[in-house]
């Protein structure tokens, strides 16, 4: 039956090669963006460019505090420090171009600009999925399993861990991008949104993307769903561990942690899911801009925020490079 569903899929009947070979495929696209109202794009470019540079600043000021202090040389800080450089790169994939729309005449993108920009941020929004999990992974450790935690979470295991969050994201995005090779447009060139994302781009395909919204439901969900339980999983070892602590200190510290983990899984995975995963009847175009301008503008300027101020170690580290400067 699966064959059958997905011979069906792929299978085109000759009005419709026929409609397609009469029809203008389309090459560029125009990107409606935030606001149609002119008095409104300044105050929004002003405000857009301010929470870029905030978060630019921010996650790179996070890699390079980690790099230069040894005491935060550890699994966790790696991964905190990868999870910045990614939040850096979402940003920088979507905002800079909406930055500019904001000022320019013409809102045109090419295809290929498009398939450039999904790539980039396809890649960096799986990435961070599989960072999360593996934060996770490594508070249970550290909490759960705190005198095996060297000898499990060592150098080769960290770096695997990270390889593979990255080669995740990587296959990942290739696997969309392959699939939106085969599409053809020519029935609309307006995307009701402010990036290149792959759910306006099938909106307005005249090829039958049923195929591309299984990929979407299958490997999307099935990483969602993956590293969600990894989370939800680890942090519930780590809860049931940390109540058994007498230590009010170690259960100040761990829960300080580990809430700081919990709030930006939470913040980062809510819209996600409603996103990719729920029923296309489900979908309006509002609705998922403000959501993607959540997951891809704000969560990256929010994370540095969150690790840095619940994190007393970070803050001390911080506190001591800067008064060494000054």
């Amino acid at each position: 039956m699966y064959f059958l569903y997905l011979l069906h899929l792929f299978q085109r009947t000759p009005s419709e090669d026929m409609e397609k070979g009469n029809a203008t495929l389309l090459t560029e696209f125009i990107l409606t963006g935030l606001t149609h109202q002119p008095e409104w794009k300044i105050p929004l470019f002003l405000v857009f460019l301010v929470i870029y540079l905030i978060t630019i600043v921010g996650n790179l000021d996070l890699i390079a505090l980690i790099w230069k202090d040894p005491h935060l040389h550890i699994p966790m800080y790696l991964f905190l420090g990868s999870l910045a450089f990614v939040d850096a790169w979402i940003s920088s994939t979507v905002t800079p171009k909406m930055l500019v729309s904001f000022l320019a005449k013409s809102q045109m993108m090419s295809l290929s600009e498009c398939m450039v920009q999904f790539f980039s941020f396809a890649i960096s929004i799986t990435t961070e999925c599989f960072l999360l999990a593996a934060m996770a992974y490594d508070r249970y450790v550290a909490i759960c399993k705190p005198l095996l935690y060297l000898m499990i979470m060592n150098n080769r295991l960290c770096v695997r861990l990270l390889l593979l969050s990255f080669l995740g994201g990587f296959l990942h995005a290739l696997l969309h991008e392959v699939f939106l090779f085969r599409l053809t447009f020519c029935n609309s060139n307006i995307i009701h949104h402010f990036y290149c994302d792959i759910m306006p781009l099938l909106k307005v395909s005249c090829t039958d993307p049923s195929i591309n919204y299984l990929m979407i439901f299958v490997f999307s969900g099935s990483i969602q769903v993956f590293t969600i339980v990894t989370v939800l999983v680890s942090y519930t070892f780590v809860l049931f561990t940390i109540l058994k602590k007498k230590s009010v200190k170690g259960l100040r510290k761990a829960f300080s942690t580990c809430g700081a983990h919990l709030l930006s899984v939470s913040l980062y995975y809510g819209p996600l899911l409603f996103m990719y995963v729920r029923p296309r009847s489900l979908q309006s175009d509002d609705q998922d801009m403000m959501e993607s301008l959540f997951y891809m503008i704000m969560i990256p300027l929010l994370n540095p925020l969150i690790y840095s101020l619940r994190n007393k170690q970070v803050i001390d580290s911080f506190t001591k490079i800067l008064k060494r400067n000054v």
